[in-house]
């Protein structure tokens, strides 16, 4: 016998607002249910299993490098019925977190190098904005929002004009392959604040671990635990799309 469910019921079996049953099928998270001659919508087991699959999907929300817009990607394709696709998706999904992954670790190991190096006797440089950013092959807009954003503290000539020193460049260059992989200001900061305290802290721990008493919490200021999550949530993803195509695959709308 095959399951048929109105509005009210899918909401309540996935435990969200009938409305938002509505906006999945706005924006194609689902399939487009059949209607009644009385406009009513009926939904069957490949909806309810369509929006665990979605539910599951938005459980860890990770944007850099189009991530996200490939999660959506993949639910859409599930939604049409077209599951090879979607399996094909998320084993490329699951590739690109690896790497992310990957350039996350190694953007600490540049940190504890620069860092170990940073207090060595090597000839002092005096370079202007223009020059460091040059020399580290970014805009003068990004090193004057890192300023900004309290990650650097320049010093400046009596003619009020920065001067960057030997160590403003270790430090930049921290800075610089840590954005290169996806840390957040906000992370980057409390790394650095921490290492003006104390000069022996587990870096990888510090940068992936927010403060209690920060306001607002984003992916990025844990990155290396969200990358963790998002892997192991692509691979739930990949079980539940093979579950619906052995049972869906047929007739994708029963």
């Amino acid at each position: 016998m095959r399951n048929k469910y109105n509005t009210a019921q899918v909401a309540k079996i996935i435990g969200v607002h009938s409305n938002t049953v509505r906006l999945y099928e706005k924006l194609e998270l689902i399939p487009k249910p059949q209607r009644l001659s009385n406009g009513y919508r009926v939904f069957t087991d490949f909806h309810i299993a369509q929006f665990k699959l979605a539910r599951t999907a938005f459980k860890v929300e990770v944007l850099q490098s189009g991530l996200r817009k490939k999660m959506i990607n993949i639910i859409k394709l599930s939604a049409r019925g077209e599951f090879q696709k979607a399996n094909a998706c998320t084993s490329n999904y699951i590739n690109q977190v690896k790497i992310e992954q990957k350039n996350a670790e190694e953007a600490i190991e540049i940190t504890r190098k620069l860092l170990s190096g940073i207090h060595k006797e090597e000839k002092n440089v005096s370079l202007t904005r223009k020059q460091t950013a040059d020399y580290l092959g970014i805009t003068i807009d990004t090193l004057r929002n890192w300023e900004m954003n309290g990650l650097l503290s320049v010093k400046r000539k009596q003619n009020g004009y920065r001067v960057y020193t030997r160590e403003d460049i270790q430090l930049l260059k921290i800075i610089r392959s840590l954005r290169c992989a996806n840390y957040s200001l906000a992370a980057i900061l409390r790394m650095i604040s921490a290492i003006s305290n104390n000069s022996k802290i587990d870096i990888r721990e510090v940068i992936n671990t927010p403060e209690t008493d920060e306001d607002i919490v984003t992916v990025c200021d844990k990155l290396l635990t969200s990358l963790s999550n998002a892997e192991l949530n692509a691979n739930s993803i990949l079980r539940q799309l093979k579950a619906m195509e052995e049972k869906f695959n047929m007739n994708p709308t029963v």
